[in-house]
């Protein structure tokens, strides 16, 4: 039995990268090995298991074969007798298939291998896939977008670019679950180079499939979403920023397509709101009706982020700060007791009175 570590660490440790993850392949043993030493197992679809002592996952090296179409269309053969080589054939990029035997400690140790050119295409810069099979599994197209937006100085090669269009043209990623497809996008857009993943989607052929509309945006959406990443902004930051210029009803619409979450389809709308309603001719009250709809008396620190986002695309929010500035600093205390003695205390008496208070704070502005 031989324990070795995969994929995406030992291409980060090439590449002078941190290592997040070490992903563990065990060849030459059978799951009841396995389980003498000690593994616990867990996995459903493939032998996956449990260190006895640092609870990292093992799987046994396995091949695969396609039954049906969508990403979980496979069948798995686990056994002793499947080969290094055998398993890493079956992994998306190059770059993603190679291996180092793991020492006692689980760290990668001694030399690479690498059966299908991982390296070589890490010094050229080049994203190309292991072998055929790759255009059976759709979620590898998302894979590649988002490794772009990690990697943007990748090219995808020209055999790898093809096989990703016939994947489309046969309608596979149709059979793409909508919660996996976010899970994907989502980790692209926390990349440092966001709109490298839509530039990717757009040399596929794809973009209109997944954010229709987009292309009719502001052409300088993707250079702002760069910005965004500079910003360090979170995910619902920088997905107000990838969906700025989109009605209402397209951001409702790519919500519902792809379980959008609901903090980042409400950053994305109010958004929409600031760029609409807020102008130089504003008045005090316009401005205090903005920050009601803002949320911003219970959710500060989503006004400040939202701040943000709007410099960005450079609005002029001074006036809307200055007025939650002015608005924040009335007494809720002292409004309450004052209309309490006056014995109106109810909960629509109170709410006007604030609302009055508030807007006599920043009539000026």
């Amino acid at each position: 039995m031989k324990i070795y570590v995969v994929g995406g660490a030992i291409r980060d440790q090439l590449m002078g990268l941190p290592i997040k993850d070490l992903d563990y392949v065990v060849v030459g043993a059978s799951p009841q090995e396995m389980i003498q030493k000690g593994f616990i197992p867990v996995g459903q679809d493939f032998p996956v298991f449990l260190h006895p002592v640092t609870r990292a996952e093992y799987a046994l090296a396995r091949t695969e074969r396609k039954v049906s179409p969508g990403y979980k269309g496979f069948v798995f053969h686990a056994a002793p007798e499947v080969t290094l080589e055998q398993d890493l054939a079956r992994r998306d990029l190059t770059i993603n298939a190679m291996a180092r035997l793991a020492d006692d400690h689980g760290l990668p140790v001694g030399d690479v291998i690498d059966p299908y050119g991982g390296q070589e295409d890490i010094r050229n810069h080049v994203f190309r896939h292991v072998g055929p099979s790759y255009k059976e599994d759709p979620v590898r197209l998302l894979r590649l977008a988002r490794f772009a937006a990690r990697f943007p100085d990748f090219q995808i090669h020209a055999t790898t670019l093809n096989l990703l269009k016939e994947m489309k043209d046969k309608g596979e990623l149709e059979a793409l679950v909508k919660e996996r497809v976010w899970q994907e996008i989502s980790r692209g857009l926390m990349s440092a180079h966001p709109a490298r993943m839509f530039e990717v989607f757009i040399e596929m052929e794809v973009l209109e499939l997944f954010f229709p509309k987009l292309a009719n945006t502001d052409s300088r959406k993707f250079s702002r979403l760069n910005q965004a990443a500079q910003f360090n902004f979170n995910l619902p930051q920088r997905y107000a920023t990838l969906t700025a210029g989109l009605d209402l009803q397209m951001i409702a619409q790519w919500a519902a397509m792809w379980s959008i979450p609901a903090e980042c389809k409400e950053y994305a709308v109010l958004t929409f709101e600031l760029r609409t309603r807020l102008n130089q001719s504003a008045d005090a009250e316009d401005l205090l009706n903005l920050l009601d709809r803002l949320d911003v008396w219970r959710k500060p620190e989503r006004f400040s982020e939202l701040m943000v986002v709007a410099r960005l695309f450079d609005l002029s929010v001074n006036r809307l700060i200055r007025a939650y500035e002015l608005a924040n600093q009335v007494n809720i205390s002292e409004i309450v007791r004052q209309v309490g003695e006056q014995g109106s205390s109810t909960g629509t008496f109170i709410k006007e009175a604030i609302h009055q208070a508030r807007m006599l704070a920043i009539k000026e502005l």
